[in-house]
């Protein structure tokens, strides 16, 4: 498959990174020579340098057959105006382009082959927003996945000393929860990926990726570690446009306040804001933040555009009392150093945004797909197609479907009904499988599984 990448920003160059790793036929454009240069010594692709939207540009970058045409710029008008012009100079298949402003978003009419040909509209500012919202109305969790618009979940809980299952193994998960059905699709210790078996022991400070439907999640949080309270009271660090979406979409069930420098910034979300409480302050300010009793605030949401400012602004909070602290970070060398210490949750836009976008990239019938552990492992909800005779796993059981090492079936959602995966479960046509996978090097395998053979047609 050939992929043409527009802009190498930290969400283009994480993307041809990602895409790369998988021996795509990948090939990057940019304005700046020294940024491709330097990410086509890293990584086995081709770059093209020179202005996104220019025909002349896409054509030298071999937009003639390309199959998808991923624009990633920062301008929203270079990336419509390139799917309009792979579109009707090169007729581009698919057409991906990252949109910002709700003012173009918000239209119901501005989309489409008869309009502005774009296929799918990417927003990474309401993606991270999504992914915060999930992580406050789950208190605890490190990550939440939705699967099958909501139905299913798969949640990450860091294991802590006096959890029921801490030390014990897997095999007893059923004795301590027995009206709840889930699954562990994965344990990370140490950094290290463990697979799940029956006698697995639950150690300290592991890393528990689990699945279960929506409304058991919070049972098998319990297991793992003390049950925190909901949270009430949200503190944000930056009224930018991830601040701002987050505000509006949590302020009808949260008390809000958002620390805002800029006073012009601060006047316009006083007005387009209903119940929020906007400061015009720093959110290093550690004065204002002892005023506005930091210390009884359960999370501090630091979102501002500025990774350092970010850090500092969490380590004060959490130091003065803050509950927990999720902290924006692009920078991906970062994660991993802060993530686990005073700083609770790392949040990268640009792997959610990756994420995000692999689910129209991969070739079996990907309904949802998140990129996970830095882009390492990922999950998938993959859609069966076929029948026994023309598909691997219809029919099959779950015992006999032979996965990649290291994948994982979580569950699956039949006509609204959830079954988590046990081994005597039959794949049947249709059904949405949720796999987990600790090596995403593998993935091509589960889609070539998933593939539904030529005798079907």
């Amino acid at each position: 498959m050939k992929i043409i990448i527009l802009g190498a920003g930290q969400v283009g160059g994480t993307l041809a990174q990602s895409l790369a790793s998988e021996h795509f036929d990948v090939t990057l454009v940019d304005e700046r020579a020294d940024v491709l240069h330097s990410l086509q010594d890293k990584y086995d692709i081709r770059t093209v340098m020179g202005k996104a939207s220019y025909p002349s540009v896409l054509r030298q970058a071999g937009a003639e057959d390309a199959d998808i045409l991923i624009a990633v710029t920062n301008s929203d008008e270079v990336n419509m105006l390139a799917c309009q012009i792979a579109y009707r100079i090169f007729n581009t298949p698919t057409k991906i382009a990252r949109i910002r402003s709700t003012a173009y978003l918000l239209s119901n009419t501005l989309f489409g082959n008869d309009a502005i040909p774009v296929d799918v509209e990417i927003c990474p500012e309401q993606l991270v927003t999504d992914s915060i919202k999930r992580l406050i109305e789950h208190p605890g969790a490190l990550q939440v996945l939705d699967f099958a618009e909501g139905q299913v979940k798969l949640v990450a809980v860091r294991a802590f000393y006096g959890g029921p299952l801490v030390g014990h193994a897997l095999s007893t998960l059923k004795q301590h929860v027995p009206s709840v059905d889930t699954r562990v699709a994965a344990i990370f210790r140490k950094g290290r990926p463990i697979i799940p078996q029956g006698d697995t022991v639950i150690e300290v400070d592991d890393e528990v990726f689990f699945i279960a439907a929506k409304n058991d999640i919070r049972t098998v949080m319990s297991e793992l570690r003390r049950l925190e309270n909901p949270y009430k009271k949200i503190m944000i660090a930056g009224g930018g446009n991830i601040g701002e979406r987050l505000a509006e979409g949590i302020e009808s069930r949260y008390q809000v306040k958002i620390l805002e420098r800029n006073a012009d910034r601060c006047n316009y979300l006083s007005q387009s804001l209903d119940k929020s409480i906007i400061l015009n302050s720093d959110a290093s300010n550690q004065n204002l933040l002892l005023e506005e009793n930091i210390e009884n605030t359960d999370v501090f949401c630091a979102l501002t555009n500025n990774d350092e400012a970010n850090i500092m602004s969490s380590l004060l909070a959490k130091r003065l009392g803050a509950k927990h602290v999720m902290t924006l970070i692009s920078n991906p060398a970062y994660v991993d150093l802060i993530q686990g210490g005073d700083i609770d949750i790392a949040i990268s836009p640009q792997m959610i945004t990756v994420g995000h976008l692999l689910r129209h990239v991969r070739q079996a019938d990907i309904a949802n797909a998140y990129s996970l552990r830095r882009g390492a492992a990922e999950a998938i909800e993959i859609i069966a197609h076929g029948d026994s005779r023309s598909s691997k796993v219809i029919g099959e059981k779950i015992e006999d479907i032979k996965l990649p090492a290291g994948s994982t079936i979580g569950a699956l959602v039949r006509e609204n009904q959830v079954l988590i995966a046990h081994d005597d479960i039959v794949i049947e046509p249709e059904d949405h499988v949720i796999l987990f996978l600790v090596d995403k090097r593998r993935i091509r395998e589960v889609e070539k599984l998933f593939q539904v053979g030529v005798n079907f047609f």
